[in-house]
């Protein structure tokens, strides 16, 4: 009992740490698991660990292969989750880099880590080839909290978000085949009915995924099933899924739940953003619970085979030759620049997936007693140790080195998708400036998208949009919503991390009845609440410039257009085509021959 106990209490400790550190929480999961499992042994007084996950006879968790069932289960449920967010749309959105990253980068690092782990340590092709499949696959639970406090321009830290997103269920796919490529082969090697034997597995999970996810979806659709019971009946069937598909054909059901995922994730199901959450929810539990477990069962011995100067040099490999080469060959003819293609070059941290999935299979094997099969975990959970540190400590001081930090934040978020919202963000787009816009109204971030703006449904009160990765050049904050409750919750709530240059909302209708004490983070008019701000969208939806050339002329100019009541200014542009925010204009701001009054409504001579 204090064991189970402690193995939740440490594992959700280590994802406040995490939380609180802005680190990920893979790594202070497996430093506590090593800490309580081999590390252990160093400090009993009878040399066991202090947690020992497999039952020997004396102490233990786990009955005999009992550990096993419970990360097959716990893998194939991460695996789901995982598969739940590979989006057909979104592959085909994110552009040829992304694509070539989770296909040319992927194929450079699984044949070039193959072919070095298999002359450095002497390991067999197929042993080497598996964990080079492993380690393929990044993942966003790691990039995510490195990236979030550094500034980058958006097309670098958008790469990295995607190329996480999509290789992790692809490159569990690839994990998967592999293993169940290897798991065929005899003695005799690959005969017709060892290739049968595969074609079976692939055809066996493919076929169940389908066929759960198609099942699933009609029963939702139906209403079939209630409200109350959706989440937990989505996951029985994830688990049915994962038995069944193993009944019929061996080790097929990983792969089966990750179709699953995919093919329930692309489909039109309401309940789907709700659905997500549950298994986000339970993924973090059954992650925090596994990997102190699977690090603790990590025994002295297999850290020492791989503590030495082979891993040293395979480690190096990895990360100075096969992911940069990657990198560049997948980047070749893009827009990105030379220090944008190293930096993605060096964040590449592997993650829970690979992490998961290699303490699975390497016990499999060496309970089949495939030679080499003790390298696997141990190999896998040094490249993991090895590259978040790596990322963790150093991607702000080497995005600094090689230029691609951005000193200022310039990126605007503004929060409220309504007509007006979309005709600013759409101008400042057309200026050079990165916008999204964040909006709880699914029709309103449908015309958004239409235009090409970024866009975001979400609910400022329930997400906490500070942890979002292609957000971290966000600078402004405008809350330009109807109610005055939402914007001020939203400055309240997102000023500290998303407007540290300057966080404005909209005037209230309260506000313009008392003009001697109208607050100073009122944006753009003084004297036009969000109605107002509407019907001017409606009645001349158009951004116009008026030139100006002194600050008397700028003063004569927004007293005109105030006073025509079908205009509401919002920027001066200056000569270099900088925008500046009207209201955090400084008194002593000096208006020059060239500069401009941009403004919201009735164009001049209508």
């Amino acid at each position: 009992m204090i064991e189970l106990s402690g193995i939740v209490i440490l594992g959700i400790l280590a994802q406040w740490v995490a939380w609180r550190f802005k680190i990920p929480a893979i790594l202070p999961l497996i430093l506590i698991g090593l800490f309580v499992g081999p590390i252990s042994t160093l400090l009993s007084q009878d040399g066991s660990k202090w947690i020992e996950p497999v039952w020997n006879g004396t102490k233990g968790l786990f009955p005999g292969e009992s550990l096993y069932s419970f990360v097959s289960l716990a893998i194939g449920v991460i695996l789901f989750e995982g598969g739940l967010t590979l989006k057909r749309n979104e592959i085909s959105k994110v552009g040829p880099v992304i694509l070539k990253l989770i296909s040319v980068a992927a194929a450079v690092t699984f044949i070039g880590g193959g072919i070095a782990t298999h002359f450095i340590f002497g390991l067999s092709w197929k042993i080497s080839f598996l964990f080079s499949a492993l380690i393929i696959v990044t993942g966003p639970t790691v990039i995510a909290p490195i990236l979030r406090n550094i500034p980058l321009k958006k097309d670098v830290s958008a790469v990295l978000k995607w190329e996480g997103i999509l290789i992790d269920p692809i490159g569990a796919l690839v994990a998967v085949l592999v293993f169940e490529f290897i798991s065929i082969g005899d003695d005799s090697g690959y005969t017709l009915q060892a290739f049968i034997e595969f074609g079976k597995i692939v055809i066996v999970g493919f076929s169940f995924g389908t066929t759960a996810a198609l099942a699933l979806y009609f029963a939702i659709k139906k209403h079939l099933i209630p409200h109350y019971l959706l989440n937990v009946a989505a996951l029985s069937v994830v688990l049915l899924v994962f038995v069944e598909s193993d009944v019929f054909a061996h080790e097929s059901g990983l792969l089966a739940v990750v179709v699953m995922g995919m093919v329930l994730g692309n489909s039109k199901l309401p309940n789907l953003k709700e659905l997500l959450y549950f298994k986000e929810s339970l993924s973090v539990l059954l992650i925090s619970i596994l990997f102190i477990l699977l690090s603790a069962n990590v025994n002295i011995e297999d850290l020492e085979i791989v503590f030495n100067w082979n891993t040293a040099i395979l480690m190096a490999i990895i990360i100075f030759i096969l992911r940069p080469l990657g990198v560049f060959l997948s980047t070749t003819n893009s827009r990105l620049k030379v220090n944008e293609k190293l930096f993605i070059s060096w964040v590449g941290p592997r993650g829970i997936v690979a992490a998961g999935i290699a303490s699975l299979f390497g016990t499999k094997l060496v309970l089949k007693g495939e030679p080499g099969a003790e390298y696997i975990t141990p190999l896998v959970f040094t490249t993991v140790l090895v590259t978040v540190l790596l990322n963790a400590t150093t991607a702000r001081s080497f995005s600094k080195w090689i230029g691609v930090y951005l000193k200022s934040s310039n990126g605007i978020l503004i929060i409220g998708a309504s007509e007006a919202s979309r005709i600013i963000a759409k101008y400042l787009i057309d200026n050079g400036r990165h916008v999204v816009l964040i909006d709880s109204n699914k029709e309103n971030i449908d015309k958004a998208r239409a235009k090409d703006i970024d866009a975001m449904e979400a609910n400022v009160y329930s997400e906490d949009l500070s942890n979002d990765v292609e957000l971290s050049d966000i600078g402004y904050l405008l809350a330009l919503t109807g109610s005055d409750e939402v914007n001020r919750h939203s400055i309240n709530k997102f000023q500290k991390h998303l407007g540290e240059s300057g966080a404005y909302r909209l005037i209230s209708a309260e506000e313009i009845k008392h003009p001697e004490s109208i607050p100073t983070d009122i944006i753009f008019s003084k004297k036009d609440d969000y109605l107002n701000f509407s019907e001017v969208a409606r009645d001349y939806p158009v951004v116009n410039e008026i030139n100006i050339e002194s600050k008397e002329m700028y003063l004569k100019t927004i007293e005109r257009l105030n006073s025509e009541q079908k205009a509401i200014p919002l920027f001066i542009k200056d000569l270099s085509g900088e925008l500046h925010i009207l209201c955090s204009l400084d008194k002593n701001f000096e208006i020059e021959k060239g500069f401009q009054l941009v403004y919201l409504g009735k164009p001049e001579g209508l």
